[in-house]
């Protein structure tokens, strides 16, 4: 759930899109959905998934949370939950 004015979000993508070219794998194996929070906050989907700001990132296998960040930028901690939901997706 992200926002094209939000710094934090900036911050998620460049992460993201670093460790996407560091393993393409990632790109085989996960779909990567971008949600417009300004549009989309108030939707059922928010809702039912309980996003509780923008610049949350979540991973998700069919209906099941893998995991989720609430706005972090930490390498590290975006690369865990890339890492769990490409496990999850070979499972």
């Amino acid at each position: 759930f992200w926002t094209n004015w939000c710094s934090t979000c900036a911050a998620q993508d460049r992460v993201i899109a670093e460790l996407r070219r560091s393993n393409p794998g990632y790109d085989e194996i996960i779909t990567f959905i971008t949600v417009d929070w300004d549009k989309y906050a108030d939707s059922d989907l928010a809702r039912n998934l309980g996003i509780p700001r923008r610049s949350t990132l979540v991973a998700l296998k069919g209906d099941m949370e893998i995991g989720r960040i609430v706005a972090g930028t930490a390498k590290a901690e975006i690369k865990a939950l890339l890492d769990a939901a490409f496990v999850a997706a070979q499972a």
